[in-house]
Formats: structure tokens, C-alpha cells, sequence
């Protein structure tokens, strides 16, 4: 299976698209009803799902990678959720909610930095 490469379904961004008109931009990973509520779910696939669209279909390229190199970021420092845990190896641990807020708070970090010309 292709998320047993990156780890996790919820690691996997997808994307439809279409000859013309709009694509559509999802996780690869279903809707989890077993943890619904539980805030255990990994919002990162949804996260780059988004950056595709971005790149994709709303043509901001630069707006993409930022989101996808607020989600790098949040991989380098060692921040995961339950799906990509690994005791022993200098893991932060974090629910669907704080990993949501970790990349967000990366992308404003991102976002401030000068643009390469």
C-alpha cells in the first residue's frame, strides 16, 4: 500500500481532476467514524490537500508551499499524532487539534519570511 511509504493514510493528500473545470481535494483516508471526537485523527493529508488545490486549481503556487512547508516543519521538529507515533525516537505527541495549530502557527512563520527573488 502507498501509506505504508509515508506512514499513514494520514499522510495522504488526493486530488480528481478533471479535462476542464474544478478537481476535488481530499485525504485519502475515510472519515474515521471510530475516532470521530476522540481529537486523534491526523490532519496533515487534509492540510495537503489543500496545497494541491492551491496549486492546482486556484493556481497560487507560492500559497502551496507554504502549507507544505508548514507541514515539513512540523515533521522536522519531531511533532506527530497517534498514527505516526514512535516511542523512543524524540516524539511530541499531539491530538488532530494541536497538530492542527502547530502547522497553522508554522505557516504565519512561513509567511513572514522574505520571498527568495
Amino acid at each position: 500500500e502507498a501509506s505504508m511509504l509515508v506512514g499513514s493514510l494520514g499522510m495522504l493528500p488526493s486530488a480528481s481532476l478533471p479535462s476542464e473545470g474544478p478537481g476535488v481535494f481530499e485525504p485519502c483516508h475515510g472519515s474515521a467514524p471510530d475516532i470521530a471526537g476522540k481529537d486523534m485523527a491526523n490532519p496533515m493529508a487534509m492540510i495537503l490537500s489543500a496545497a494541491m488545490m492551491l496549486r492546482y486549481d486556484l493556481a497560487r503556487p507560492k500559497e502551496a508551499d507554504v502549507l507544505e512547508a508548514a507541514v515539513e516543519k512540523c515533521l522536522d521538529d519531531n511533532m506527530r499524532t497517534a498514527d505516526i507515533y514512535a516511542e523512543g525516537k524524540g516524539h511530541t505527541l499531539l491530538g488532530c487539534k494541536a497538530m492542527g495549530e502547530a502547522v497553522a502557527k508554522a505557516v504565519k512563520e512561513i509567511a513572514k519570511q522574505p520571498v527568495a527573488a
